[in-house]
């Protein structure tokens, strides 16, 4: 390790002239700040060779925890401590705005009220460009002017008249099949979109974990179209608490449609004690001991009641 860097490393000793010109510092701060504001001397701390901060406390209401910095310094040999500088400054404990946030990333979901209006950014990621019709078709184009007054000439010359209808622009197509849109959402919005509604109506919810089935097969789904569709559906069960929100097809609630009909776990059948049958015991000692062994068939049923 160099001696460069031991002495880097090692606390500076603050100038004791410096450290001593207290009342100098707090003359400074009581300048700067409205009287009666300016509170005890909290500490000093060493900014340099022969340049001391000193730390007032501040009383003033609404800066709980600020303190007034006052610099203070002197020059090599010289025995004259003089003013440098002169800030309010933030402690540890200080009560500190909030640190600020662009409207745009403060902005939440249901945020927006009646009438608010939601610009979006030319470059948001969450959008791609569209057909607009403002793009010159290709020349071979059916479409295109050139193609149009052949085709114009032609039929002029087949059916013999004078005036042919003309025919309808990119444009106007675009418009009656609803295409004729600036931009368009990207794959990348989608999948936000998508992540966002699984993460409110997914399989991962709670509401979903106790359900009995899942959407994909209640009633109340309501099917919807494009790529969306083969992972979302509407619900449209008014007892749900997902009633008109777009849900998972993994999602599910107590309001499914077949949650009454559900079949039933299998459960074994309970045993069956079968105590109709007779068991043949011996009521006598063995043939050996000289008597006959004698079984409860044998008895009559008046003698079956006592042993």
């Amino acid at each position: 390790m160099s001696a460069a860097t031991t002495r880097s490393r090692t606390p500076r000793t603050p100038d004791r002239l410096c450290v001593e010109a207290v009342e100098l510092a707090r003359a400074a701060a009581e300048e700067a700040a409205f009287p009666g504001v300016v509170g005890a001397h909290v500490s000093a701390v060493a900014e340099g060779d022969r340049v001391v901060t000193h730390f007032f406390e501040s009383k003033e209401p609404g800066y709980r925890g600020w303190r007034w910095a006052v610099t203070v310094t002197r020059a090599s040999r010289a025995k004259n401590v003089t003013l440098d500088e002169t800030v309010l400054l933030p402690g540890d404990d200080a009560l500190l705005a909030p640190e600020w946030v662009p409207w745009s990333e403060r902005l939440r979901p249901g945020d927006m009220g009646p009438g608010d209006l939601l610009p979006t950014d030319a470059e948001d990621l969450r959008l791609e460009p569209g057909w607009s019709g403002e793009d010159t078709p290709p020349p071979n184009s059916v479409v295109s002017t050139e193609m149009a007054e052949l085709v114009e000439a032609e039929d002029a010359d087949v059916t013999d008249r004078a005036v042919v209808p003309v025919r309808g622009s990119i444009t106007s197509v675009a418009e009656e099949l609803g295409m004729r849109r600036a931009r368009v959402l990207s794959r990348y919005g989608l999948h936000t979109a998508a992540d966002r509604w699984d993460e409110s109506f997914g399989a991962k919810t709670p509401m979903a974990q106790a359900a009995p089935a899942s959407c994909v097969s209640c009633g109340f789904l309501v099917a919807i179209g494009g790529s969306l569709g083969q992972a979302f559906g509407v619900c449209a069960n008014e007892f749900s608490p997902a009633d008109g929100r777009l849900v998972s097809l993994s999602y599910g609630c107590g309001g499914h449609s077949e949650a009454a009909v559900m079949p039933a776990p299998l459960r074994p059948a309970p045993p069956v004690l079968d105590s109709m049958a007779s068991d043949e015991f011996t009521l006598r000692p063995a043939a050996d001991s000289g008597s006959v062994p004698v079984s409860a068939s044998d008895l009559p049923a008046a003698d079956l009641g006592h042993s």
